[in-house]
């Protein structure tokens, strides 16, 4: 009886760490590297949210309009959205991405 309860601990415990935390709240989106100072071969889309930030997979930097754009492309300013999807490997793995003017 001891050791059923025990497996089922350990099987309750492991089935718990492999699920990841889906992030929904309001961000800041810009470019990674022009604006986050994050590593990275050129400019790409990223976020930034409890003091960190993430590269992100599923949006491209120029989907919401043109990059570098003086006063709304990602190179240049920093905007808000409401984000929502799962850090995963070190990125924000994203299902969406709404910005907030």
């Amino acid at each position: 009886m001891k050791k059923l309860l025990l497996l089922s601990i350990l099987f309750i415990g492991l089935s718990c760490a492999d699920k990841k935390v889906e992030i929904k709240q309001v961000a800041e989106i810009s470019c990674g590297q022009c604006k986050f100072e994050l590593e990275g071969g050129g400019c790409n889309l990223a976020v930034r949210f409890n003091d960190q930030a993430y590269y992100v997979d599923g949006f491209g930097i120029d989907d919401f309009g043109d990059a570098h754009d003086l006063k709304k492309g990602f190179c240049n300013v920093i905007r808000k959205g409401e984000i929502a999807g799962v850090v995963e490997d070190g990125k924000f793995k994203a299902t969406s991405i709404k910005l907030v003017e």
